[in-house]
Parts: structure tokens; C-alpha cells; sequence
């Protein structure tokens, strides 16, 4: 049965949930009204924070099929519960869905195979729904996107093909009641309101009043940053969500629509002008330029091209299908803008809508800020802990109230009170906005330098990342890249490298004219733009480029080409002297070139063609361009020199981007209309290679610095480029990433083919090329040290793993054993796709590391969501993706954010662990003196909650971030052995001298049970002072308040929470010392001050007020040296026993490898020495095995003889069964010796 009931939706995608059916149960709706009559509405509430309890307390499993209410689970780490009711749609009364319509629809203009393939099932469903015209849909909404029932695969799916609905992003704005239900039904202000009602019953009204007023303040900020947030991407999304647009109707008519109306399948009219883009849509007349800034990050304008012959394509090759993300070069994108058309006589620019509303990638981007993953971070997994501690120490306190006061015979209503009171005090009302406070700070301090956030809670998270990658380009690297030179060939032979391409000789030259015709450069309101690399080529050839205007495209049947022309001072002999220098001068007047097709760089392809026309010349020419192995492989043979190969890889490891191109003259036959409809194919092949272009990509100027700062810290660098491999290990070795001495090991991995394994082939960087010797590199002393361990201990080498995105993805795939240890020493990823650099970002999370994520936002959007702290390094729309923007395009903003995050993090600690001590303290407080039937008084309440805790916590948060990143990190959760040991040694202390001041006054030679005309300060003027209390006599019997115990313990409790303060505000090495807080230090001493004055010299009114008693001067001074030993004690334990002792321990497994190797001592020794004499049972040291994966993991690989793997090696795939042990797939023996040639 319940596999059977259980279905799963958006199988294998980011949002995969499991779906179970329930009907209602009118027996259980019955039972649960009961209960929450009886809970007073508690249960209720109970219900709506956890919806699987809600469902199924009040439903019966039933088929999906036939269900009312449907409980979904994401199948993430989470395991999020949501509900959501099944609705129905009646097929008749849906005008867009009638199967008349929708069949016109889809046969319109080409719309028959262009609907992301879905054509066969949108006929065989309008045919099912024809048949029953009366037929119901059953579909529930979820996030935004609404899932269908789907008879053919028994299961509820998105089908978008059926049903379209209206074209539009809605992002609702909710009503401030909405929002104002949602927060104030949030867990902890119940609690709040409990106490609240509490804390009147008992005339505690002042304290009551406050804590509400600090509520609606804390409600209301909340209420207005949500709404400011919902409302910014409401106006993001809405500027363009409606337009007119035009769309073309049968036998050709143009109608105007709103933009809201399009469904898939509608054939739009691009404007000559351009338009925002209001859907996404494909390309199938004309050509676009259109900036996609909103999407990547890249605000260079792309050229979009029509779809190549869809009737011939869906005819000749039927399963070829339309998709987005591999014909995007043909795709419109919604969101993105069209900044002008290039369009045929007679024939408009037009588009196939192919999808709506939040199914566009600007839905996608939408839903995914709306709907956001939740962050999993152990400090507040660890803060839930605590808290539940606290309750459960509320509970002893409570059954101890509850038994004292039974025995002592207090009337029943004070013992309910009572007893519900110390839970309200155990659980401070405040921890919510203290702990807030920190991170609006940290997050106001990251403003003044730069760096947004749009998620505030990760600033913490960002305290614990030891692992950061880095994009290479505009992020390690300068954005542009420079022309170092060219290297032509001819007769098959390389030339000796050029710099200088701008000059007479080459004027005429194919390869010159290749620069000057093979690219996507275009003209924007007279300023040449387009792909910042093209832009450096065609600028160095120092050409002009000119386009024909709209004039002149329409007086002719075909797109007008580009024309390139040289300028005139490059020309030879340009001026006339005589017949011959005459006809030289004409010829040359009029040497340009047209640009007649445009094959756009394709990622895929790595390369792009141009094919032109030398005016005048009968013949065309093919031009081609791009990575220069692809492009020597559709070269002929013999053009391409032997030594290819040799002088590639020398300028690849030089770090030079290196691009090659080729040229080949077409037939006579082949005319302009007939390239117009050529494939891409048929030119591109039989070329002449003609050389290579040689371009340099300089590191920006911080970069090494900024990595250097971070390998002291022990973070460690990865890059991950979409460059050539030996290019991306030249800069990782430029940057410092890789150091001189360091190993790289490159695993090549193949998949599976003609029935042989998967396997991976093992070489080693230097030795590609030359490995004369391999026996000496095998035989060699095997690095075995982990990357980025002590620097001091450099005379181990170190190895690092470089791959593609390639073997990358064969790796996961088919060796899951391997993933692990690459992940623990992989530095260098180049070649990397979008969604592999997200990929690699789970595989680190995978093995416990904490991942920044450094990109320029262009194709990093995936991964600087995934990662733990994401900071683009570009400032348009795509940065919205992530949760830090800088606004300085340079990387060192990451060591600032580190900085940041961990100040941020400490100060979390420190107000967490202060806001734990003032309810242990103030619970304390209130257990000795409900012994004694007595109790604070409501402005004693009142002056310790807000004038020293709420003043307390809300400056000592206010400490700025060190200046320097340090080896060091903090602890990432409050559950660990430092920390428990910090506030369980505080608790003991003050409880310690509480008591010691609660049973010393008792046995004082003039101590008496405190009544209205006790004299103990034996004074004339106390006689005025006890005077001003008699009319208060009969209210303060009731509560027996004024007391002498009381006001000892009041007393002492006071400087307690001030003594903690300090000793808790640790400054280095995360923050700045505690003295340069001066707001901090002002308020402390503000209020040390005004205690110690009413102590020693009491005020009558302040008395008064804080029902306080008059004691003698000798008590006083008692009362002064119990709180200067407390306060020695106190600050002794938390500074030096613990910094000095406890500490170190922890942080001498904080380095990157988690231990410190020597050659002389085992690698745990030194801490185990430690630990045993320093409370194992604190810190938990019994356990030899680290908590991180990764650390294991590395004591593991310490002592495994196979790893690294040997060079020249080759490791094979398992058969069938998939890799489950620690161990690595088996070395083939025979391979291990043969060396792999190239």
C-alpha cells in the first residue's frame, strides 16, 4: 500500500519531491476540534507549524489519483514537509485549454515542433479531452507552479502543454495583516505573548509593557524589511511583465496583444527598436542583438540568430528536438533586452513564444529567491539545543517551585503563577533581537566596504569557510584579455611570432582578414561592441567596421552584410604617381570585405565561421576561429604543422589563451542565397590552418596578494574556470595557488566504450610532454602532504589534482570512491560548465568543508547559490542569485567577508552564551528567593532586562572585525568543548557567590526576618528612609519583596551580569579588543558606576523604586569584595584558563589538515597530551577520529601506499558493483608501466 500511494515528482531536478494522497476524515476533524478546545487553541497553532501532523491528524492515506489533499517531502538533506489541496479546472468552462483552440495554437506558423517536446502528447491530450468535453482536471499550485494530474504516467506533473495560463511573473505582494499573522504566529512570540499575560496576572505590568513594546519594534522592523524585500522583486519583475506586443495570426495578420496573453506556440514580432522580452522565445526569422545581463552577469551584447530551417530539420532528422539550453544561441530569453533587429524585405523579425511565466529562466531565477533553499548551519542547529537545555532546567525549576510552595502552603493561583514564571525567566524574551543584533551590524559594517548581502544569516556561515573557489576570468585574472602576439603558418611551417598584426604587409593577408571578418561585433549607437575578446582582435588589426542602416536593408532582398574595410594609411602606395600607381591606388580604395553568414561561437563547438566576400572576388571565403585542437582537426592534415602540439602546450603553460585559425575558399557554385541556407557542417571542414593568436590574460594585481592572506589563514584555494587545463595550472601557479615545488597530477578519465570500463589515466603536469624517465618520476619521494597544511612545514612536497569538466563528470559518474580524495587535494577545474561548477561545489559540501564561491556572476549563478557564502563580483541582476555582491570587481573582498563572518560569528557566541548566563543567573536569583517566599520586584525586573541586559547586548555586538585573517577559526557550533566549558564554568561561578551572599547575610549579628520597622542600618536618617515606606506596607507584605536577602542578591546578580559581559567579549583573534567597543565600554562603566553608588550610598527615592532595604556600610563593603572576587575569578577562568589552555586544544585541529604533522611525532599525540589533562570529558578528546570528513579522510590517505597515484598510471572502473569501501578502484598492473603516448 504505501508504496504504492508514494509518487515522486520533478524526478532528478533540483526540487524532487515525494507526494502522498489524504482525504479528509470528518472522525479526526472531530478529535483535533476537541483538542483544541481543550489545549485553548493550542493544538491549533501546533498544527499550522508542522504540516505533516496537520494532515495527517486530520486525514486518511488515499490513492493520489483520486485524493483531496496532497503532503509533499522535498527528497533534499532537509526533508521539508508542505501540503497543498487539490483543486479541480472543468475543461469546459477553461476557454484557453479547449482542445479547438489549443489545436489551432499549436499547428500555427512552425509552433508544431517547436514546443519543448511536447507535441506528440499535446495531441494525444487535446484527443483524450475531446472525447469527454465535460472532463475535470485535478491539479494543487506549489511554489508558483502548478502540477497536473497525468493519466498517462499515473502521476501529477507540470504539464505546461495543456494548460498555459496568463504569461506573467506574479510576485505577489503580501497584505501587511497577511505578513503581520504569518510573523507574530512565529513560535517564540506565542511564548512572548504567554509571558506577557502571565507576568499582568501577577501586576508585573512595566516589565510586561516593555517586553511588548520591544516585540512590536522587533515585529514591525521584521514586517518592514519583508515587505521592502517582496516589494523590490515585485518592481524588478513587474517593469516589464506587461507590454503590447505584436503577434503574427493565421494567413499572416498582425494582432497587438498584451504581452500577458501569449501562450507557447505564439509566433511574435520582434520590433525594429527592441522590447524587454516578456517570455522566452525562439528565434526562427532574422538575427537579434540583445543584452543578457540579467541572466549572466555579462552585460556584452550577444548575437541571436534565426533557427536553421526548421521544416527541412523536423522533416530530415525527426529527433531532433528544440531545446533551450542547447539551441540558446536561438533563444530569446524573457527578461533579457532585444537593443536591436536585423530583418529581410518583407519579412519581419519573428520569434516562437516557447515558455510562460515562471517556467521562463527569469521564472526559474524568480522562484528560486522566493521560494529559498533553507541554510543548514550548525550554530543554529546548536541554538535550538541550548534552548531546549534551558527548558529543561525551567522544568526542574518549576517542579522545585511547585514542591517548595505546597510544603510553605501557598494558595494554588500564586503556586500556577510562580511556577510558570521561572519557565518565562529561564527562556530570556530578548535572545531573538540579541542575537539579531549582530548581524545587523556585521552586515552594516560590509556595506561601508563594499559588499551587499541580500541573506543576512549568511554572514555568519561566511565566519566558517576553509575552502573558497575562485572563477579565473574577470575574478583571478584582468576581464579582458591583451594580444601578446600572433604565430602564422605557412607551407605547413610556423613562422617565428609577430607582435605587431597592424602593419602594410599583412594588410591583404587571409590571416589578417580573418580577424577582421570572424566575429559577433556589432554597432550600437555608432560604438563598436560585442565579446570583449573580438573587440581586442579587431581593435589590434586597427580595421573599420560599418553597417548597413535600415534604409538600405530594406531596398534589398537579403540582409545587408557588415562591411570590414583597412584604413587607408595601411594600404599600400596610397598616392598616385603615374599609370601603374594609379590602378594601385584604385584597387586598394576599394578593398573591403562583406560579412555574408555568421556561425555564432557555439560553447559546444568551441569554435565560430563567418563565411565573406572580398568585394570583387567571384569566389567566397569560409573563415573560422576557435579552440585550437577542435580547429586542427577540421583542417587538412597536411596544412597543420607536425609541431602543433609542442608549440600549443609550450604557450598553454605559459598561461597564454591561445586560439587558431583556418580559412578554406568556397566553389564558384555556391551563391549568396545558397550560404544563406547552408549548415554550419558543410563549411566547416577541409580547412587550411593558417596560425595561432596568442593572447594574454593578465592577473589582477591583489590576486596573489589576497590568496597568500588566505593560505595563512588555512582556507584553501580551488579554481574553476571554463579555460584550457594548461593555461588554468599556469595561472594557478602565477598566483601562488600552486606553489613552484608543488605536484600537479592530472586525471584524464574516459567513459565507458566498445564494452571497456570507465577509467582514469594519471600524469603528472611537467611530465606530459617530456617523461623520459618515467621509473625516476614514479620512483620519486610520493608527496603525501595535505594541500595548504602548515606552511612551516614545506619540506614535504605537496600535490595537487587538476581535471576537466570532462573527466569530472566520468569521475562522479562512475567512480563515487575516488570523488573524496580528489575533492581533498583538486585544485585546479578547468573546462568547467555551469551546472559542473555546482556539481563541485556539492562534491566539497559532500566531505564537510565550508565552500565560498568567488565569479563574476556570469555562469557561476548556480554555484554561488550552492556554495555556503556566494560573492559576485558583478553588480547587475544576475547578482541576485547570490547572497553577497561586491562592489569592488576584486577578490579581496573574500578575505573581508572571512573577517566579517567570523567578528559576526564570535559576536553570536558571545551573546549567546551571555544571554544563557543572564537567565541561569536571573533564574537562580528568583529559585533562593522563592525559598524564602520572596521574589525580585517588578523594577528590580525591570532595571536588570532593560537597563543592563538590553544596553549589554545591544553594544556588545558592536565590536568591529580584526584587521588580519589568522590560522585560527572559530568553533562552528555552540555544542563544543570550549564553549560548554565557558558557560558552565561562569554558571558555577556565579551561583557559587550567590549563594555565598544569600546564606552569609543570614548569618550577620543583626540579621532579622525583614519587617517595615526594622532598623538594621541603626541610622536617625534611616527613620526618614523607613518612614517613606509605610505606605506602601500592606502591598509589600503580599509579595514579601523588600527583604535583606533580596536586596543582596539583587546586588550581587546586578555586577554579575556586568562581570560576565566582559569577561564574554573576547577580541582576538576575530574581533577587536573589547576597549575599542567605546560604546561598550562606556555603557559598562555607566552602569558599574550607578550600581555602586546606590550600594554604598543608598538614595531613598532609587530605594524606593527598586524596593530595595537599607543594610549596614559593613554589609555594603561585604556585599562590594564578594562581587571583586567574583569578578577576578570570573574573568582568571574565561581569559586565561581557558585562552591559555582550552583553546589552543581546539584550535591546534583547526589547521587546514585539522593536525599539525612533524617528522618526530605521531600527528595526534601532541593534542592527546593536551587533552588528557584538560577535562576530556569537556571536550570530548577520547575519540581519536576527527569530526570533518575531510580531516578522516586525510588521516586515512596518510598511511593508504596507493595514494597519489603513481604517474602514467591508469586506474580502471569496477565492473558492475559500485564502489562502497574507503578503498580506491584497483591500478591495472599492466597499465601502471606502460606509458601512455600522445
Amino acid at each position: 500500500m504505501d508504496k504504492e500511494e508514494r509518487k515522486i515528482i520533478n524526478q532528478g531536478q533540483e526540487d524532487e519531491m515525494e507526494i502522498y494522497g489524504y482525504n479528509l476524515s470528518r472522525w479526526k476533524l472531530a478529535i483535533v476540534s476537541l483538542g483544541v478546545i481543550c489545549t485553548g487553541g493550542f493544538l491549533l497553532l501546533l498544527l499550522y507549524w508542522m504540516p505533516e501532523w496537520r494532515v495527517k491528524a486530520t486525514c486518511v492515506r488515499a490513492a493520489i489519483k483520486d485524493c483531496e489533499v496532497v503532503l509533499l517531502r522535498t527528497t533534499d538533506e532537509f526533508k521539508m514537509w508542505f501540503c497543498a489541496k487539490i483543486r479541480i479546472l472543468s475543461l469546459e468552462t477553461h476557454p484557453v485549454s479547449s482542445p479547438k483552440s489549443m489545436s489551432n495554437k499549436l499547428s500555427n506558423g512552425h509552433a508544431v515542433c517547436l514546443i519543448e517536446n511536447p507535441t506528440e502528447d499535446n495531441r494525444h491530450g487535446i484527443r483524450k479531452y475531446s472525447q469527454a468535453e465535460s472532463q475535470q482536471i485535478r491539479y494543487f499550485t506549489h511554489h508558483s507552479v502548478k502540477y497536473f494530474w497525468n493519466d498517462t504516467i499515473h502521476n501529477f506533473d507540470f504539464l505546461k502543454k495543456l494548460l498555459y495560463g496568463v504569461n506573467e511573473i506574479a510576485v505577489k505582494v503580501p497584505s501587511v495583516f497577511k505578513l503581520l499573522i504569518k510573523e507574530v504566529l512565529n513560535p517564540f512570540y506565542i511564548f512572548q505573548l504567554f509571558s506577557v499575560i502571565l507576568w499582568s496576572t501577577d501586576e508585573y505590568y512595566y516589565y510586561a509593557l516593555a517586553i511588548v513594546v520591544m516585540s512590536i519594534v522587533s515585529i514591525v522592523s521584521s514586517l518592514y524589511s519583508i515587505r521592502k524585500q517582496y516589494v523590490m522583486l515585485h518592481d524588478m519583475v513587474a517593469t516589464h511583465s506587461t507590454v503590447r506586443v505584436s503577434v503574427c495570426r493565421v494567413n499572416e495578420e498582425i494582432e497587438e496583444i498584451f504581452s500577458t496573453d501569449l501562450v507557447p506556440g505564439d509566433v511574435m514580432v520582434i520590433p525594429l527598436n527592441g522590447t524587454i522580452m516578456p517570455c522566452d522565445a525562439v528565434l526562427i526569422n532574422g538575427t537579434c542583438i540583445v543584452n543578457e545581463s540579467m541572466l549572466t552577469g555579462e552585460s556584452v551584447p550577444v548575437t541571436k540568430t534565426n533557427l536553421p530551417n526548421p521544416s527541412v530539420d523536423v522533416k530530415g532528422i525527426g529527433d531532433e528536438l528544440y531545446n533551450p539550453e542547447t539551441h540558446k544561441r536561438h533563444t530569446l530569453f524573457c527578461g533579457t533586452t532585444v537593443i536591436q533587429t536585423r530583418f529581410y524585405t518583407g519579412e519581419l523579425v519573428k520569434a516562437i513564444v516557447v515558455r510562460t511565466g515562471f517556467s521562463t529562466s527569469k521564472g526559474q531565477l524568480v522562484r528560486s529567491i522566493l521560494y529559498p533553499k533553507p541554510t543548514d548551519f550548525k550554530l543554529y542547529r546548536d541554538a535550538y539545543l541550548f534552548l531546549l537545555c534551558l527548558v529543561a532546567v525551567a522544568g526542574i525549576g518549576f517542579i522545585y517551585t511547585i514542591i517548595n510552595s505546597i510544603l510553605n502552603e501557598v494558595q494554588v493561583g500564586v503556586i500556577i503563577i510562580e511556577s510558570l514564571d521561572i519557565i518565562t525567566i529561564t527562556v530570556p524574551p530578548a535572545l531573538p533581537a540579541a542575537m539579531t543584533a549582530g548581524i545587523v551590524y556585521a552586515q552594516r559594517r560590509l556595506k561601508k566596504i563594499g559588499i551587499f548581502c541580500i541573506s543576512p544569516q549568511r554572514i555568519n556561515i561566511c565566519g566558517q569557510l576553509n575552502l573558497v573557489c575562485f572563477d579565473k576570468t574577470g575574478t583571478l585574472t584582468e576581464d579582458g584579455l591583451d594580444l601578446w602576439g600572433i604565430q602564422r603558418v605557412e607551407n605547413a611551417r610556423f613562422l617565428s611570432p609577430e607582435e605587431n598584426v597592424c602593419n602594410e604587409m599583412l594588410v591583404k593577408s587571409q590571416f589578417v582578414a580573418c580577424l577582421a571578418t570572424c566575429h559577433s561585433l556589432t554597432k550600437i549607437e555608432g560604438v563598436l561592441s560585442g565579446d570583449p575578446l573580438d573587440l581586442k582582435m579587431f581593435e589590434a588589426i586597427g580595421w573599420i567596421l560599418e553597417e548597413a542602416t535600415e534604409e538600405e536593408t530594406a531596398l534589398h532582398n537579403r540582409i545587408m552584410p557588415t562591411v570590414v574595410r583597412p584604413p587607408k594609411q595601411l594600404l599600400p602606395e596610397s598616392t598616385p604617381a603615374g599609370n601603374q600607381e594609379m590602378e594601385l591606388f584604385e584597387l586598394p580604395a576599394i578593398y573591403e570585405i562583406g560579412i555574408v553568414r555568421q556561425f555564432p561561437f557555439s560553447s559546444a563547438l568551441q569554435r565560430m565561421s563567418v563565411v565573406a566576400r572580398v568585394l570583387g572576388d567571384k569566389k567566397m571565403d569560409a573563415y573560422m576561429k576557435g579552440a585550437p585542437e577542435v580547429i586542427a582537426s577540421l583542417c587538412k592534415p597536411e596544412t597543420v604543422p607536425v609541431d602543433f602540439q609542442n608549440v600549443l602546450e609550450d604557450f598553454t603553460k605559459q598561461g597564454f589563451r591561445v586560439i587558431a585559425l583556418a580559412h578554406r575558399k568556397l566553389e564558384s557554385k555556391l551563391t549568396w542565397h545558397k550560404v544563406q541556407n547552408i549548415s554550419r557542417d558543410a563549411i566547416e571542414n577541409n580547412m587550411d590552418f593558417m596560425g595561432l593568436i596568442i593572447m594574454q590574460n593578465k592577473l589582477k594585481q591583489e590576486t596573489p596578494a589576497v590568496l597568500e592572506d588566505l593560505h595563512k589563514a588555512n582556507i584553501r584555494t580551488v579554481m574553476v574556470t571554463g579555460d584550457n587545463m594548461l593555461t588554468a595550472v599556469s595561472v594557478a601557479r602565477d598566483c601562488g595557488m600552486i606553489l613552484p615545488q608543488d605536484k600537479v597530477i592530472i586525471a584524464e578519465a574516459l567513459p565507458p566504450k566498445d564494452g571497456k570500463v570507465a577509467k582514469i589515466n594519471w600524469h603528472y603536469a611537467d611530465s606530459l610532454t617530456q617523461c623520459s624517465h618515467p621509473s625516476a618520476i614514479a620512483s620519486e619521494a610520493i608527496p603525501v602532504k595535505l594541500v595548504h597544511d602548515s606552511l612551516e612545514d614545506l619540506q614535504m612536497t605537496r600535490y595537487h589534482f587538476a581535471m576537466n569538466g570532462k573527466s569530472f563528470s566520468v569521475i562522479l559518474e562512475h567512480f563515487q570512491d575516488l570523488v573524496p580524495k580528489l575533492m581533498l587535494h583538486g585544485t585546479v577545474f578547468a573546462r568547467m560548465a555551469p551546472d559542473q561548477k555546482t556539481q563541485l561545489i556539492e562534491a566539497l559540501q559532500n566531505v564537510d568543508y565550508f565552500v565560498g564561491m568567488c565569479g563574476d556572476g556570469a555562469n557561476d549563478c548556480g554555484a554561488l547559490k550552492r556554495a555556503h557564502g556566494g560573492i559576485s563580483l558583478s553588480e547587475l541582476e544576475a547578482s541576485v542569485a547570490s547572497p553577497f555582491t561586491s562592489k569592488t570587481p576584486s577578490i579581496s573582498c573574500v578575505p573581508n567577508l572571512i573577517r566579517e563572518g567570523r567578528a559576526a560569528l564570535i559576536t553570536s557566541f558571545c551573546v549567546f552564551k551571555f544571554m544563557a548566563l543572564y537567565s541561569i543567573i536571573q533564574y537562580f536569583s528568583v529559585t533562593l528567593l522563592y525559598s524564602i517566599l520572596s521574589n525580585l520586584g517588578d523594577f528590580q525586573f525591570l532595571f536588570i532586562d532593560l537597563a543592563i541586559i538590553l544596553v549589554v547586548v545591544f553594544t556588545m555586538s558592536l565590536n568591529p572585525a580584526w584587521k588580519e585573517l589568522v590560522a585560527q577559526r572559530p568553533p562552528s557550533g555552540l555544542i563544543s568543548g570550549a564553549l560548554l566549558f565557558s558557560v558552565l564554568s561562569q554558571i558555577i561561578i556565579c551561583i557559587g557567590f550567590q549563594s555565598l551572599g544569600f546564606f552569609w547575610v543570614k548569618q550577620q549579628p543583626w540579621y532579622e526576618v525583614w519587617h517595615p520597622k526594622s532598623d538594621a542600618c541603626n541610622t536617625t536618617g534611616s527613620l526618614l528612609w523607613n518612614s517613606s515606606h509605610l505606605d506602601n506596607e500592606t502591598e509589600l507584605d503580599e509579595h514579601n519583596i523588600q527583604n535583606y536577602e533580596n536586596t543582596t542578591v539583587f546586588f550581587i546578580s546586578s555586577f554579575q551580569y556586568l562581570i560576565v559581559a566582559i569577561a564574554f567579549s573576547k577580541g582576538k583573534p576575530f574581533r577587536q579588543p573589547c576597549y575599542k567597543n567605546y560604546f561598550f565600554v562606556f555603557s559598562v562603566i555607566f552602569l558599574y558606576v550607578f550600581i555602586l553608588f546606590i550600594m554604598l550610598y543608598p538614595v531613598a527615592s532609587v530605594d524606593q523604586v527598586l524596593q530595595i532595604v537599607c543594610v549596614p556600610y559593613q554589609w555594603r563593603v561585604t556585599m562590594l569584595i564578594i562581587v571583586l572576587v567574583n569578578a577576578f575569578v570570573s574573568i582568571t577562568v574565561e581569559s586565561f584558563f581557558l585562552d591559555m589552555v582550552l583553546w589552543k586544544v581546539v584550535f591546534s585541529r583547526d589547521k587546514q589538515g585539522e593536525y599539525r604533522f612533524s617528522t618526530t611525532q605521531p600527528p595526534q599525540e601532541s593534542v592527546d597530551r593536551w587533552g588528557k589533562c584538560c577535562l576530556p570529558w569537556a571536550l570530548g578528546r577520547g575519540k581519536k577520529i576527527p569530526k570533518a570528513k575531510y580531516m578522516y579522510l586525510a588521516q586515512e590517505l596518510l598511511v593508504d601506499p596507493e595514494w597519489p597515484p603513481k604517474p602514467q598510471t591508469t586506474t580502471e572502473a569496477k565492473g558492475l558493483v559500485k564502489g562502497n569501501g574507503p578503498r580506491s578502484p584497483h591500478h591495472s598492473t599492466a597499465a601502471s608501466r606502460s606509458q601512455r603516448r600522445r
